[in-house]
């Protein structure tokens, strides 16, 4: 790898900024706490681990690939990204009887990952730019998989520990909160469409 401060950079400001991941994992660890939520950032980790680890083995399929499926993508993570914006726009504070009930689930951050494309350009950007061009072995792609999923785990349980730290301040101000939440995943959905 030519550049390792190119790198480093790149995937820390790609994967710490806002995005359907850590997005939901504030909204879910403000409303039932870290703990609970645990699951839905093992399921993030698992799914972008898979999509990581396709786009390394499959990056130079894929590129000549994507030209046709990309606007179908974009519409399939844009329209994805604006229920989940609903979703947090429309939810109530929780009462503990429905805690365990509504939980976010490890399948619903598994299967985010396959129609997120922030996460999906991400992982084509990082493979055919700083991956596959330098490095051709399975295990290889296997170790460089493992080691941004872990780095996108990391950042989702921040930013759930964030949404935990300050959840008295969320709960009061619910409605806001959860505007602004809606709105950075709108303006997400925007920048795919666009």
């Amino acid at each position: 790898m030519p550049n390792a401060g190119a790198f480093i950079s790149y995937i820390l400001i790609t994967t710490f900024t806002p995005g359907p991941n850590n997005l939901m994992s504030m909204a879910n660890a403000s409303k039932y706490g870290v703990k609970k939520s645990i699951n839905f950032n093992l399921g993030v980790f698992s799914g972008f681990f898979t999509i990581l680890f396709l786009s390394n083995v499959f990056s130079s399929t894929l590129y000549r690939v994507i030209p046709a499926i990309q606007p179908v993508m974009r519409f399939i993570g844009a329209s994805y990204i604006l229920y989940l914006a609903y979703k947090i726009f429309s939810s109530k504070p929780h009462s503990h009887e429905d805690t365990q009930s509504r939980t976010i689930k490890f399948t619903t951050g598994l299967f985010l990952q396959f129609v997120n494309i922030k996460g999906i350009v991400y992982a084509l950007t990082t493979a055919s730019t700083f991956i596959t061009p330098y490095y051709n072995s399975t295990l290889i792609y296997f170790g460089f998989a493992l080691f941004l999923a872990s780095i996108a785990l990391v950042s989702t349980v921040s930013w759930g520990v964030f949404g935990s730290i300050f959840q008295k301040f969320l709960s009061e101000h619910h409605r806001l909160v959860s505007a602004i939440m809606a709105l950075l995943l709108v303006y997400t959905a925007i920048t795919i469409i666009i």
